[in-house]
Parts: C-alpha cells; sequence; structure tokens
C-alpha cells in the first residue's frame, strides 16, 4: 500500500440531496493539506430516508470529526445534536455537525457557521450596515440571513417566500437577534428588492429564475434609474452567474457571490473540525481561494 493508499486518521464530509455540486470538498482538503491536518473530506449524498444511518454511523466511529450539512437537512440533523452551540436554540437549525470523544462519552454537537458566512462576505463586498433589507426564502439559510443581519444592526428585514405559515418562526427569530421581520409573499418581491440597499437570496438553484426575468425586464424599462438596487448575496452558486446575479447586474447592483459566503462559513468549519491544528486564518482562506478559483484575500 502506497502512502497516497493510506486512509486518513480523521473524516469529514458534506451532507445533503443532491450534493454533487458542493465545492466543499475543495475547500476543506485545501485547508487540511496546508494545516497538516491528516483528515479526508467528501461529498455524501444523504436522502432524507438516509440521514438517521449517516449520524447513527458519525456518531459509531472515533475517526470522524465532523460533517458539513447543507439542503434538505438543517433543520432535521439538529434533532439528533447532544449540545448545540452559540446561538442555534434561536436558530433552530444547524449545517456543521462537531463529533468528539469515544465511546459512551461521545457527543455530538451542532453548530452555525452560516451566520458568519454571510456576515464576512457581506462586509466582505464593502457593505455598511442599512437600515432595512430584502431576504428571499423562508428555509433553514434564510434563518441564518435574518440571525446575520441582527447582529449587522439591520433594523428591519422583509422576508419574501411562497408560503407564509411554513416562515412563520423567522418573526421571532427576529425579535431575538434584535431585527424586525415582516414575512411578504414572494409576488412582492421584485418591487422590494428594486428599493433595496441589500438582498440576501437563500433560495436553491433556479429559484429565483422568475424573478430574475421580472427584474431584468424592470432593467429595460428603467435604464440609468438612480433607484437601482446597490447589493444582492445569491447564496446559490452553482449554475454561476444564476439569472437573478445577471440581472442584478444589468439594474447596475453590486454581487456578492455565494462562494463568497460558502468560503467563510467553511473557514469555521475547518477551525471546529482541525481544533488545535488550526493556525494562520488568513493563509487558510487564501489556499481555500486558490482550491476553487476565487480572488485571494
Amino acid at each position: 500500500m502506497t502512502a497516497a493508499d493510506t486512509p486518513a486518521r480523521f473524516r469529514a464530509g458534506v451532507i445533503g440531496h443532491p450534493i454533487s455540486h458542493s465545492k466543499s470538498p475543495q475547500l476543506h482538503a485545501a485547508a487540511y493539506t496546508f494545516l497538516g491536518f491528516d483528515c479526508s473530506y467528501s461529498a455524501i449524498d444523504t436522502p432524507p430516508e438516509r440521514l438517521d444511518e449517516t449520524l447513527l454511523g458519525v456518531r459509531a466511529d472515533p475517526a470522524w470529526r465532523g460533517l458539513s450539512v447543507t439542503m434538505p437537512h438543517k433543520a432535521e440533523t439538529l434533532r439528533h445534536m447532544d449540545t448545540v452551540g452559540p446561538g442555534v436554540a434561536e436558530l433552530g437549525v444547524i449545517n456543521t455537525v462537531v463529533a468528539d470523544g469515544q465511546g459512551e462519552s461521545r457527543r455530538l454537537t451542532g453548530y452555525n457557521t452560516d451566520v458568519d458566512g454571510i456576515v464576512r462576505a457581506v462586509r466582505h463586498a464593502g457593505t455598511a450596515s442599512p437600515d432595512s433589507a430584502v431576504v428571499l426564502g423562508g428555509g433553514g439559510t434564510a434563518s441564518a440571513a435574518v440571525a446575520a443581519l441582527g447582529r449587522m444592526g439591520v433594523g428591519r428585514v422583509q422576508v419574501c417566500v411562497r408560503s407564509v405559515s411554513r416562515a412563520e418562526a423567522l418573526v421571532p427569530l427576529g425579535e431575538a437577534v434584535g431585527t424586525s421581520v415582516e414575512l411578504r409573499a414572494f409576488d412582492d418581491a421584485a418591487q422590494l428588492c428594486g428599493a433595496s440597499e441589500l438582498v440576501i437570496s437563500t433560495l436553491p438553484p433556479h429559484g429565483a429564475d422568475g424573478l430574475a426575468a421580472e427584474l431584468a425586464s424592470a432593467a429595460r424599462s428603467s435604464a440609468g434609474d438612480s433607484t437601482a438596487p446597490r447589493v444582492l448575496l445569491d447564496v446559490a452558486y452553482d449554475p454561476w452567474p444564476s439569472q437573478l446575479a445577471q440581472a442584478w447586474s444589468a439594474l447596475g447592483g453590486v454581487i456578492v457571490p455565494g462562494l463568497e459566503m460558502l468560503l467563510y462559513q467553511a473557514v469555521e468549519q475547518v477551525r471546529l473540525f482541525s481544533g488545535a491544528a488550526f493556525r494562520n486564518e488568513e493563509a487558510v482562506i487564501n489556499v481555500m481561494c486558490d482550491a476553487v478559483g476565487a480572488p485571494r484575500r
């Protein structure tokens, strides 16, 4: 057996369904190589009916250091945790599982690094804290977006959803993080986006294509309009640019690619999974940027 064939000492991975598009393996592998942390990282396609089995496997095998969690498992995975990190109880969703200990003392802890990812991505684009913002979608990433906006000091958040009843938990979440959340019908999204300084789309790939068409029509009829939107963070990064991002650019707006959020939430996961091996965050971020073709910081 060659060195290349020798199994890594530790394991980590990302679970979701579908998951083949994920760039997390490239990001994490680059970071662990730089850190000299002997840990593999793979994408694990996990349909909902296999989530319990996957988490039981992570709990049973001490080689597992953690999981990144993406759609559609951010809420359901929380139910399997022994404990949670700061702010998770209010959010009700996680995107990170840290596994520690052995045997009966082994524990799974849930974290949400999406909040840090959103804040840092928006800040990196040079965005100050506007008085209000718009969030598209009402799922687990929308919860993180509301928490991130609260952390940034945004006083009012309008959340555009297709089912208001399914997003009602975002209202008390807003109260908990210091911002006022107003649920709006998705039909209002084009109008609200056109007047907003900051929009965060948490919709899955192609989920905003209809809205993009509306905005594209607005761009054709209002070229040069000074009320053009300013900043859009579109968390969907495959395919890129999304139709929404293209329409936003046509309106003169600034785009924050979803890859920015992915990068910044991933570096926090690397910190949690690698523990004492973590060092030199700036260098870690740079090698992760190189891995996915993003500009160095």
